[in-house]
Parts: C-alpha cells; structure tokens; sequence
C-alpha cells in the first residue's frame, strides 16, 4: 500500500520555545588582584594663546606657554617656560626651570637650567643661568652670568 506521508518532504518540527530558567540573582563576586603600580601623571601644560593678554602676575606649577601679551611678572620655579613666537612678554621678574624664547622677552630672566634664545626672538635684559643657547638670527642684548649649580 501506499503511504501518502512517507513520500512528502520531512518537516522541521515546530520551534518550542525553551523552558522557563528560574530567576537567578548574580552572587557578587569578590576579585583580588595583585597590586599594581601607580601610573604618574603626564606633566600638564598650560597654554595663553595669541589673543590673551594679561597685567599682573603669573605663578604656575605646571609648563606654561605665552603666545599672547603679558605685562608683570612670571614665575614657574619647577617648570619650562616658553615665550611663542606671537609671545610679548614685558617682566619685571621672569623665573623659570628652563626658558624658551621664540618671541619678544623685555626684562631680566632668571633660570635655574638652561635660556634657550631661539631663531628670530629678541631678548633685552639680564639672563642669569646655568647655560644659554642663542641660536643664529636671534637678538639678545644685555648681560650673562652663569650659575653653577649647587
């Protein structure tokens, strides 16, 4: 005999959905983990762009960059100070870890490393260091003493 069934094509059987999971409230999980060292933080950088102008005084414990116009005085003791190359900078005391002059420096500079005075920046004033650098192209006028270091 002939069975009608047997001859058509397989049928998938029908989804049946999954059995209901109980509810189940996450166990909070202790994790020890070995200690692990501190990351430093980068050195942080301060910039005063083209269009700040300032009169006062300025005391910063971080790297500071003057690309606009300062009248005062200026003062990062652990920290590099650069004079961009829009910088103006009129100081009745500029003390610094290292000093980098791109611009226009007006005053004396006193720092603890090393003055950099670069390509077409002017510094008219006293610079007591313990080195300088005066690039080619660059105006200084004034005096130098070195300071040894202690």
């Amino acid at each position: 005999m002939w069975n009608r069934r047997s001859e058509e094509a397989p049928r998938p059987p029908a989804a049946v959905p999954p059995p209901p999971q109980p509810h189940l409230q996450p166990h909070p999980q202790v994790v020890q983990s070995a200690p692990s060292a501190v990351p430093q933080p980068k050195p942080s950088s301060t910039v005063l762009g083209k269009s700040v102008t300032i009169v006062g005084e300025i005391v910063s414990q971080e790297d500071l960059t003057i690309d606009g116009d300062v009248k005062g005085s200026v003062e990062a003791r652990d920290s590099r100070l650069t004079i961009g190359p829009n910088g103006k900078l009129e100081a009745s005391s500029l003390k610094a870890r290292e000093v980098v002059v791109m611009g226009t420096v007006r005053g004396n500079v006193e720092a603890l490393n090393k003055v950099f005075i670069r390509k077409d920046a002017t510094l008219v004033g006293d610079v007591q260091t313990a080195g300088i650098v005066i690039e080619d192209g660059a105006y200084f006028k004034g005096g130098i003493d070195i300071q040894t270091r202690k």
